[in-house]
């Protein structure tokens, strides 16, 4: 089998393999890596996923671009040591079950991609006798799960920015109470002034001796775990060889990206549906085939979807033969008949989402959180448009809801149940620094903390 390149969706920077990609997080050019081609997985060892546990198929889904990087027994080992927690599956009606993606430590779908990175890129950098600071902006679960993963990871600095004023106090304290090598800064802005600062940052040629990486989903560490609980979904509802519906909450788009991975691996995949809140760029773009970013992104209750300009529209673009810089300007048109064909969005407004959390409790007594609240909207609004025939189809919760206590309490009138881990957190005293959306005095923030360091 040979080894999996990653190229840049820019085009301008050479491919490399995957411990550089992981490493260097944003390619040269201002590109994101992606996989010159998708190792493929065959029928038989998908349908073989049935008798496995989690981990085992994540290590053998991800082996697929690990080899010549790293041996098969320790990726098994740092799989087995990062999937720990359950995945469960809750039958709502029929074939229609939700995914509760929020067991981890941080209660966030993002623990699952963020703990395996934080694992190899420790590795990676045990080896080469290297230090490296990940640099990574968030607009709610990113940050928390990002510094609770690489919190005290031997040669691993960590600096999360934040848009202050649009993330709850839950996800703010499983960040800003953890000490030693994780620094958070609170940005009096949006998230995409956040983003903007990071890959600022990155292109930012004057600062190329700092050795710098990131753990937002513009890295392709992210995307490739993520693609695995698509592959367990699948494997526990799915019959062999039959196609399945995912529903995917989508800011940044990368965890939708991680069913389009699954997909291109050979997962029989029906429908990929990505609803957006408000930051409705993504549905109009398939709606009219002209893309045109939202500036600034606009405040909704999903807050971690509050994303004007998804980065990983690149790498979808790119999956159906275009190409979109980082800026969002599209330099080749994708295949928009293929990408309609396959992938569904619409828009659910802060109003539809409070009615979707009390009519889906009223109706089948399940509680969801505003993320989870716009992905069950948001294949309802696929229903209506096309049948599900019978197949199984997979609703993504992305988050606990005891994470908006505010929101469910107002919507439901008592408040969820506290993981014991945020229990703890929101307890603890904080510690972050905080600024203006000004890169000029986050540069020099960033040279102040690496002299110190």
């Amino acid at each position: 089998m040979a080894m999996v390149r990653f190229h840049s969706t820019n085009g301008q920077s050479p491919a490399v393999g995957l411990r550089e990609a992981l490493l260097a997080g944003l390619a040269p050019d201002g590109g994101l890596y992606s996989p010159d081609q998708f190792p493929r997985l065959t029928k038989d060892e998908i349908a073989g996923f049935a008798a496995l546990p989690y981990h085992e198929i994540a290590f053998r889904v991800l082996s697929r671009y690990t080899e010549d990087v790293i041996a098969d027994n320790v990726l098994a080992a740092l799989c087995r040591d990062a999937y720990n927690f359950a995945v469960p599956l809750e039958k709502v009606h029929d074939r229609v079950h939700v995914m509760r993606l929020d067991q981890g430590p941080t209660a966030s779908f993002k623990d699952f991609a963020a703990r395996l990175m934080a694992r190899l890129m420790g590795r990676f950098l045990e080896e080469d006798g290297r230090q490296l600071t990940i640099l990574t902006a968030t607009s709610g679960d990113t940050g928390s799960a990002v510094a609770q993963a690489f919190h005290n990871v031997p040669g691993i600095r960590v600096i999360v920015l934040f848009p202050f004023a649009e993330v709850s106090l839950s996800q703010r304290k499983l960040m800003t109470t953890l000490t030693g090598n994780v620094r958070t800064v609170a940005i009096d802005g949006k998230f995409d002034d956040c983003q903007a600062m990071v890959k600022r940052t990155f292109a930012d040629t004057e600062l190329k001796s700092l050795p710098l990486s990131s753990a937002n989903s513009i890295n392709i560490g992210r995307l490739l775990p993520q693609s695995v609980y698509y592959f367990y979904a699948a494997s526990r509802l799915a019959r062999p060889g039959e196609p399945i519906v995912f529903s995917v909450p989508s800011g940044n788009f990368g965890d939708m990206m991680g069913a389009v991975v699954a997909r291109e691996m050979g997962l029989p995949v029906r429908k990929i549906i990505a609803p957006v809140n408000d930051n409705d760029a993504f549905p109009r773009f398939l709606a009219s085939g002209v893309y045109e970013k939202l500036t600034p992104s606009r405040n909704s209750l999903s807050n971690a979807m509050n994303v004007g300009h998804p980065s990983n529209l690149a790498r979808l673009v790119a999956v159906y033969g275009g190409q979109m810089d980082e800026t969002g300007r599209i330099h080749r048109l994708p295949d928009l008949a293929a990408l309609r064909r396959d992938v569904f969005s619409s828009s659910v407004s802060d109003e539809r989402t409070r009615e979707t959390i009390c009519d889906v409790w009223a109706k089948y007594k399940l509680l969801l959180e505003p993320h989870g609240a716009v992905a069950w909207r948001g294949f309802q609004d696929w229903l209506e448009t096309e049948s599900l025939d019978g197949l199984p189809a997979v609703i993504l919760e992305t988050a606990n809801p005891a994470k908006f206590p505010e929101e469910i309490e107002k919507n439901m009138g008592w408040s969820p149940d506290v993981p014991s881990a945020m229990a703890a957190a929101v307890q603890q005293p904080e510690d972050f620094d905080r600024m203006g959306a000004d890169y000029e005095n986050f540069r020099a923030y960033l040279l102040q903390q690496h002299t110190a360091s």
